[in-house]
C-alpha cells in the first residue's frame, strides 16, 4: 500500500493494521517516507488519535527497528522519569536495584525543555562515557548489574528520526507519540519489567492531575501490551525534588545520598517508592513492604554506593569520586548566597522557572548543539516549609560570572514565595496506575 494511502486512513480516522503502522516505521527508517509524509503522518495521528492496538504495534515497530538487546541474566529492571527540577533518583535507584538483585540497563535522555536529564548529569563526571559499545555494556551490566548511558544509534532509530520531525511540525504533544517515543527506547533494551515515574505540578511538563494521570496510563497500558511488566507512579513536581538543580550540582546530591552524608526526606521517598514497586514487578520481593526494606537496606548498608563506583570507574569515570567529589565535579568561578528579602516561610515554588534560570546560567541548552557548563545552578535550595530571617540564605547560586549570578539570583527570588504561614504540607506520591 501507498505511504499515502495510509496517512488518508489515519486521517480520516480509520486504525490502521499492524502491518500498515509496520509499513510506515520501516519507511522512516529506511528513509523512503519523505519528511513532509511523515510531518502528515504525525498530525494526522494528533488530530485523529490511536487506539490502544495501534499505539501497541507503533510501539513495537519502532523498538524493532533497530537492535533489540537479549540477556542471559535476569530479571531485567529499569526506571524511567517524565523529568523535573532535581530530579537525581535515577543516579540512585540503578545502583541500588542492582543491589538488590536486579540486572538494570538504564537508557537516559538528556535535558529537555526546562527540565534536566540523566545524561548532562553523569558527562559533569570527568571521563564518564555515556555512549559505549554494546559489547561493553553488556559485560558491565553483568558485572556491576547496572549501566546508565545514552540511547545509541543501534537502539530505536526510528524514533530518533520521528522525533526530529515531530519536533518541528507542532506534534510533539501527542499522547500516543510520546508514548510509543518513551517506551521504543526502553523495550529496546529487553526489558521484563518498568517502573514510571511520571511528574505532575508546575514544574512538570504534565501539570495537572489528569493529564498526568492520562500519561501514565497510556504507557502502563502500551507497556503490558507489549509484554513488560509495568507500574507507574504519579509524584509530586511543585517543588525541586533535591535541594539542587543544575548537573555537577545534582551529582553531589546523589553522592551524599549514597554515601549517607544527606540524604533529602522528598528525594528519599521518591526513591524507595519507586525501588519498592520496581523490585516487586521484577519478581525480586512478594510485596511492597518487603521490598521497600530491601532497597532501604541497599541504600544504608553502602550496596548502593559499591555499585555506583563501579559503573563509574567502568565507563571511564574517577575510582574515588564517593570518597572525593570535590576533586573531581567541576565547580563554578562565582558562587554566592541568595538573601530572603524578608523575614518568613518558604511558601512554595514557581519550580519551572527555576529550570528556566538554570537554562539562561548555562546548565541546559537554548539550541541543539549548545555546550552545556555542567558547573552552574542553584546548592542549598531550603524546602517548602522553611523559617527564615530576612537576609537569611535561601539557596547558593553557582555561576560563571558575576552579571549571570546576578541575574540568576534576581530569577530565583522572583520564583521563591515567602509567606507568613507554612503551606498545608504535600504528599510527594500522588498516585499509582497499574
Amino acid at each position: 500500500m501507498l505511504y499515502q494511502e495510509m496517512i488518508r486512513r489515519k486521517r480520516d480516522g480509520h486504525s490502521l493494521t499492524r502491518a500498515e503502522i509496520g509499513a510506515l516505521v520501516g519507511g522512516i527508517t529506511s528513509g523512503d517516507l519523505g519528511d513532509a509524509q511523515l510531518g502528515a503522518f504525525a498530525m494526522a495521528v494528533v488530530l485523529k488519535g490511536m487506539t490502544l492496538a495501534e499505539r501497541v504495534g507503533l510501539t513495537e515497530a519502532m523498538r524493532d527497528s533497530g537492535a533489540v538487546l537479549h540477556w542471559d541474566q535476569g530479571p531485567v529492571l529499569d526506571k524511567h522519569s517524565t523529568g523535573g527540577i532535581g530530579d537525581t533518583v535515577s543516579l540512585m535507584l540503578a545502583p541500588a536495584l542492582a543491589a538488590c538483585g536486579a540486572y538494570v540497563p538504564m537508557i537516559s535522555g538528556r535535558g529537555l525543555g526546562h527540565t534536566g536529564g540523566t545524561l548532562d548529569k553523569l558527562e559533569a563526571i570527568p571521563g564518564y562515557d555515556t555512549a559505549p559499545d554494546m559489547g561493553h555494556l553488556r559485560r558491565l551490566v553483568a558485572q556491576v548489574g547496572c549501566a546508565i548511558i545514552g540511547q545509541t544509534a543501534e537502539l530505536a532509530p526510528a524514533d530518533k528520526r520521528f522525533y526530529a520531525v515531530r519536533d518541528v511540525t507542532a506534534t510533539v504533544e501527542s499522547l500516543d507519540l510520546i508514548t510509543a517515543s518513551i517506551l521504543s527506547k526502553k523495550l529496546a533494551a529487553g526489558l521484563e519489567a518498568l517502573v514510571l515515574d511520571v511528574k505532575c505540578g508546575n514544574g512538570a511538563f504534565m501539570a495537572s492531575p489528569a493529564e498526568a494521570e492520562g500519561l501514565a496510563r497510556a504507557l502502563v497500558d502500551v507497556a503490558k501490551g507489549a509484554g513488560c511488566r509495568t507500574v507507574a507512579l504519579l509524584t509530586d513536581m511543585n517543588a525541586p525534588l533535591a535541594p539542587a538543580a543544575g548537573n555537577a550540582l545534582e551529582v553531589a546530591v546523589a553522592l551524599d545520598f549514597l554515601t549517607g552524608r544527606a540524604r533529602d526526606p522528598r528525594l528519599w521517598e521518591v526513591t524507595c517508592a519507586l525501588g519498592a514497586e520496581g523490585l516487586v514487578q521484577a519478581g525480586l520481593a512478594p510485596d511492597l513492604a518487603q521490598a521497600r526494606m530491601a532497597l532501604e537496606r541497599a541504600v544504608t548498608s553502602g550496596a548502593a554506593a559499591e555499585r555506583f563506583a563501579r559503573m563509574v570507574a567502568g565507563l571511564g569515570g574517577p575510582r574515588d569520586l564517593l570518597e572525593a567529589p570535590a576533586r573531581h565535579l567541576p565547580a563554578a568561578p562565582v558562587i554566592r548566597e541568595i538573601s530572603a528579602p524578608m523575614a518568613g516561610v518558604v511558601m512554595g515554588y514557581d519550580t519551572r522557572a527555576l529550570g528556566v534560570a538554570v537554562i539562561a546560567l548555562g546548565g541546559g541548552r537554548r539550541q541543539p548543539g549548545d555546550r552545556i557548563d555542567p558547573r552552574v545552578g542553584f546548592s542549598d535550595i531550603l524546602p517548602e516549609g522553611a523559617g527564615v530571617t530576612q537576609g537569611m540564605a535561601l539557596a547558593r547560586v553557582h555561576a560563571a560570572t558575576d552579571v549571570q549570578a546576578e541575574q540568576a539570583a534576581t530569577a530565583f527570588l522572583g520564583a521563591c514565595q515567602i509567606g507568613h504561614s507554612a503551606a498545608p504540607a504535600r504528599p510527594v506520591i500522588l498516585g499509582r496506575i497499574c
